[in-house]
């Protein structure tokens, strides 16, 4: 494929990265050099609600376009209508399978970059006219998409997320954290994948040890799936932890995780959200690898249990999850200790967006 005709100079751009709720936080920083670099372009992103409410009030995003894939094959030709219809010149395809790289040849944007081929899949790199370096697959996906500001000769001003929320979104989390000891820990109990889950007994030791050693209180954070887990953490923990498992949303996420001391639990969507807020997270890893998906700027926190099996990215785990079992509490309060003694580690002043 031919070189890009640097430097660009568009006015209306694309991102597409449809899915996970990890993904497209580790993509922000991207959408932030985007702006910096063109501050008078019109920048739209297509995703799906899922992930779609860590996009709102984005300071450098003009436009969310919703693909509502739930409502069946029929939703999709109304949204190829609608990126057509924006006349976008430039766009970047950060997913990488066929459905984006329809996505991105239906804008009719006359620059459309993708991944390469060696890193695409379902024939993806065909859909787009020019393609990244290729990178390794199992690197840091944030460093992956990072590539495509370096491809497009952006300038490199370090790695911002730009997470923020509202005033009224502010007061809602302070109410959420009305019963919480502060300061506080989060505790992510669970994850899409069954096989990545800690135990209920390890995540209340830790919650004991962080208030008898450091006085440091528990706000426990999952879906409504994970409620019957979090019960059994309070009930064995004991004392007083804030249990908001099935009442927070992303946005909600990202407050609470703002006024954490720290984030800990597996490799989970919302483990990147804690990281793009700037708190240390300590990562628990089995069937997944960190080579990949370590939370940005916590590397240093990385916890993972050993298996002939491991990492084996399959979402049941025929053996018991043996490698999250030898993850012990003791290893967990061995990161906390190095965490607290990192300056970075303090408590958030929250300053909400009018």
């Amino acid at each position: 494929m031919p070189s890009l005709p640097l430097p660009l100079a568009p006015r209306r751009i694309l991102i597409i990265l449809l899915g996970a709720i990890g993904d497209v936080t580790r993509a922000l920083p991207v959408l932030t050099r985007l702006r910096r670099t063109y501050p008078a372009a019109y920048i739209a992103w297509a995703v799906e609600p899922a992930a779609a409410p860590l996009l709102d009030y984005h300071p450098a995003l003009n436009e969310v376009l919703l693909y509502r894939r739930t409502r069946g094959p029929g939703a999709f030709l109304p949204f190829l209508q609608e990126v057509r219809r924006r006349r976008f010149d430039l766009v970047l395809d950060f997913q990488r399978h066929a459905k984006s790289g329809v996505v991105s040849w239906w804008s009719g944007a006359p620059l459309r970059l993708g991944f390469h081929r060696e890193n695409s899949k379902e024939a993806n790199w065909l859909f787009n006219t020019h393609t990244i370096a290729p990178v390794p697959d199992f690197s840091l996906k944030l460093g992956q998409y990072l590539t495509f500001a370096d491809t497009l000769g952006l300038p490199h001003d370090g790695v911002h997320f730009d997470l923020r929320l509202r005033e009224e979104e502010e007061q809602r989390v302070e109410a959420l954290l009305a019963t919480a000891s502060r300061p506080f820990a989060v505790s992510f109990l669970g994850s899409r994948w069954p096989s990545r889950f800690w135990f209920p007994q390890a995540t209340a030791s830790v919650a004991r040890a962080l208030r008898q050693n450091y006085g440091i209180g528990s706000v426990l954070l999952g879906s409504k799936g994970e409620i019957a887990f979090a019960q059994q953490v309070q009930d064995s923990a004991g004392g007083e932890i804030a249990n908001l498992c099935g009442q927070t949303s992303l946005r909600d996420l990202i407050g609470i995780c703002q006024r954490a001391r720290f984030a800990f639990g597996p490799d989970c969507g919302p483990m990147h959200i804690a990281a793009a807020t700037g708190i240390p997270v300590i990562s628990l890893w089995g069937a997944t690898s960190p080579v990949r998906s370590a939370p940005w700027g916590s590397e240093e926190f990385v916890l993972q249990g050993t298996a002939a099996c491991s990492p084996c990215y399959t979402r049941q785990c025929p053996i018991e999850r043996v490698c999250m079992q030898r993850i012990t509490p003791e290893r967990v309060l061995e990161a906390v200790r190095k965490v607290l003694e990192r300056k970075e580690a303090i408590s958030y002043q929250p300053s909400a967006i009018s």
